[in-house]
C-alpha cells in the first residue's frame, strides 16, 4: 500500500522487484486488495482506488502540482496563435494558460471568473464569460444558460480541465451539471485539448464527460507512467509530455 501511494499506475513485476516477495504473493494480495474496493486494475497495471466524490474548491487546489501545470500551460500557449477563438474551462491549469496568452489578439469564451477578469484587463483580447449560475467551489459558471452559448459556437480549440481522468473511464467529474457543461464547451472544437496533470490519472468520479479517445490532444507531465503514454498514442491522441523545473 506504501507503494502504490507512492507510485501512480506500477506493474506486478515493480511490485515484485521493490517487495521482494514473489509474483505469485503479489498476485494474491491484489486480489484480495481489489475485492476490499482498495484498488482498481486497468489495463496497464494497478492504481489506489481514487473515486472523487466531491468538487474540489479553486484555493484547494492552486498550490497543488504548480510547477506541472505551469510547464503544461506552456506546452498548450504553443497551441494557441494570433487571431483565434479559444474556450477555456474553469480551474487552475487554465488560469496558468490564460496568463501565458496575453500577448495575443484572441477571442476568449470561458467559465471561470477569475480567468475572465484577469483577462479583461487586455484590450487586443475579446473576453466572453458563458453566464448563469455561480458555482462556489470552481468559481465558474453553470447551468443552461452557459450551455446554451456553447452550442452556439465554433471555435478554433477548447481546453479542458478535469480533476481525474483515464484510458478506462475516460474523463470524469462529480456531477452531472458539470459533465454536461464540459461535453457543450468540446462538442463544436475544431481542436479539442486536455489538460491535466498525471497526478489526476487513474482517478475518477461518477460522471462521464467524454472518452479520451474523443480529444484531438493530451497535454500531462512528465510523470505519466510509460504504459499509459504507449496507450494513449495507440488511440491516435497527441500526447504532449511537458517537462516541469522540478521533474
Amino acid at each position: 500500500m506504501d507503494y502504490l501511494k507512492g507510485h501512480n499506475l506500477v506493474t506486478v513485476d515493480q511490485r515484485v522487484a521493490a517487495i521482494s516477495a514473489s509474483p505469485a504473493t503479489i498476485r494474491r494480495d491484489l486480489i484480495k486488495l481489489d475485492r476490499e474496493g482498495v484498488i482498481s486494475r486497468t489495463h496497464g497495471g494497478v492504481t489506489l482506488n481514487r473515486f472523487i466524490p466531491e468538487q474540489p474548491t479553486t484555493s484547494e487546489k492552486s498550490q497543488r502540482n504548480l510547477a506541472e501545470k505551469q510547464a503544461i500551460a506552456g506546452e498548450a500557449a504553443k497551441l494557441v496563435k494570433a487571431g483565434d477563438a479559444v474556450v477555456l474551462d474553469a480551474g487552475t491549469t487554465m488560469l496558468e494558460l490564460a496568463r501565458q496568452l496575453t500577448h495575443l489578439p484572441l477571442r476568449v469564451i470561458t467559465a471561470d471568473l477569475h480567468i475572465a477578469l484577469f483577462l479583461s484587463g487586455f484590450r487586443q483580447i475579446e473576453v466572453t464569460i458563458i453566464g448563469g449560475r455561480i458555482d462556489d467551489s470552481s468559481q465558474s459558471c453553470i447551468g443552461e444558460h452557459g450551455r446554451r452559448l456553447l452550442r452556439t459556437i465554433y471555435p478554433d480549440i477548447a481546453f479542458l480541465s478535469c480533476n481525474s481522468w483515464s484510458l478506462e473511464k475516460g474523463i470524469t467529474t462529480p456531477t452531472e451539471e458539470k459533465a454536461g457543461l464540459k461535453q457543450d464547451l468540446l462538442i463544436n472544437a475544431r481542436r479539442r485539448v486536455l489538460l491535466a496533470d498525471s497526478s489526476k490519472y487513474g482517478s475518477w468520479s461518477l460522471f462521464c464527460v467524454t472518452p479520451l479517445q474523443t480529444l484531438t490532444d493530451v497535454i500531462t507531465d512528465s510523470r505519466l507512467d510509460e504504459e499509459t503514454q504507449a496507450q494513449l498514442q495507440r488511440e491516435k491522441v497527441a500526447l504532449t509530455l511537458a517537462q516541469s523545473h522540478g521533474a
